[in-house]
């Protein structure tokens, strides 16, 4: 009786949904100025979302941790980031689950 209960226990676990999770990767600035503004969107979707270093700046050379936590079970993202020389970078149809970090670059 206990290896039944058992097994439908199981197999509910594997046939329910899964559970959205905040995403959290790590953020380099490897360019020479600092990042005054990074903005991520799922893929496809024609807006940024709000400035994720919320009026901080990442200075050249350092790291941060970035959290999405926008509910959804999504990975692949378009990545704007700014910079306080003015310049831009943006880049699409990024995994941030599968890289777990992300690092940003002068724009050329």
């Amino acid at each position: 009786m206990r290896t039944a209960y058992a097994a439908c226990a199981a197999a509910l676990l594997i046939a329910s949904p899964a559970v959205a999770e905040d995403l959290t990767f790590k953020l380099v600035n490897a360019s020479s100025s600092g990042v005054d503004g990074f903005y991520v969107s799922h893929t496809g979707t024609k807006s940024w979302e709000e400035n994720l270093l919320e009026g901080g700046v990442l200075p050249s050379g350092n790291e941060i941790d970035i959290v999405i936590a926008d509910g959804r079970s999504v990975c692949e993202y378009d990545i704007k980031a700014t910079f306080e020389d003015d310049s831009e970078i943006e880049d699409y149809d990024i995994d941030l689950c599968e890289l777990g970090e992300y690092s940003v670059q002068d724009a050329d």
